[in-house]
């Protein structure tokens, strides 16, 4: 489950790298809508956000990227955005009613608490779109469950507390999911820290989650195929063709 900026690493590359990573075998792509201060985002995703914001990223504008090419997609797309951004995109309905038009299957709202989350997640089942919440390594196991229980489509699981980023080793989540799996027949995805097909691996095999979300490690690749003048759709679907090699 790849993860991608909106608008990044060009204004328009959202329809070319969705087609791209779904070539490389992607079930699902989680989609960043831009956002001044990411929510625990790493400097490599904060970036990225900053240059899709600068060259001219707005929500709209990555909405109309993924409708342009929605209907020759089987992928499964999830926007990932700010609870701000949805109450300034007409509220809780508004913004659902959109992004459902734009093609997208469900969201993510990484700082919506539980507590806050009863209009989004009515919105989001309004509007035919799931809606996940994070889990934290720390949430103690009453309320991981409370979330779990909330949670349509999928539960996202952290790795690990802190910030998104690339780490060395793979994260050990296998007692989390397990505790998990008493609370919710829901999937469950996990993220922050998974950077290779070893670490994809370890979730979905050795961690038995049942998927692994890559985003800081794709958007470096991104990074670094623009800095050497290489084609960054090309190297993202090289790099995901490579991480699915972790499935088997």
């Amino acid at each position: 489950m790849p993860f991608i900026c909106g608008g990044f690493p060009g204004l328009d590359s959202t329809s070319d790298l969705l087609p791209a990573l779904e070539r490389a075998g992607a079930s699902i792509v989680e989609i960043g809508i831009p956002f001044s201060d990411p929510i625990a985002d790493g400097p490599v995703i904060a970036a990225a956000m900053h240059t899709a914001l600068t060259t001219g990223s707005t929500p709209l504008q990555v909405f109309e990227d993924v409708a342009s090419v929605r209907a020759k997609l089987n992928i499964g797309l999830i926007a990932m955005c700010s609870v701000s951004i949805a109450h300034r995109m007409g509220g809780a309905s508004g913004f659902c009613k959109q992004a459902a038009a734009a093609g997208f299957d469900g969201l993510i709202i990484p700082d919506c608490p539980l507590e806050e989350s009863t209009e989004l997640r009515a919105a989001a089942a309004l509007h035919g779109l799931t809606l996940s919440l994070l889990i934290s390594p720390t949430s103690p196991p009453a309320r991981a469950a409370a979330i779990a229980q909330a949670c349509t489509g999928f539960v996202y699981l952290l790795a690990r507390t802190g910030i998104t980023g690339e780490s060395g080793a793979p994260p050990d989540i296998s007692a989390r999911v397990k505790l998990l799996r008493s609370s919710t027949q829901l999937p469950i995805a996990c993220g922050f820290g998974i950077s290779s097909p070893d670490h994809v691996r370890s979730v979905v095999q050795s961690g038995s989650a049942d998927a692994a979300i890559v985003g800081s490690a794709l958007i470096r690749c991104q990074t670094d195929a623009r800095k050497s003048g290489r084609d960054p759709i090309a190297a993202s679907e090289e790099m995901v063709r490579s991480l699915v090699t972790g499935l088997v």
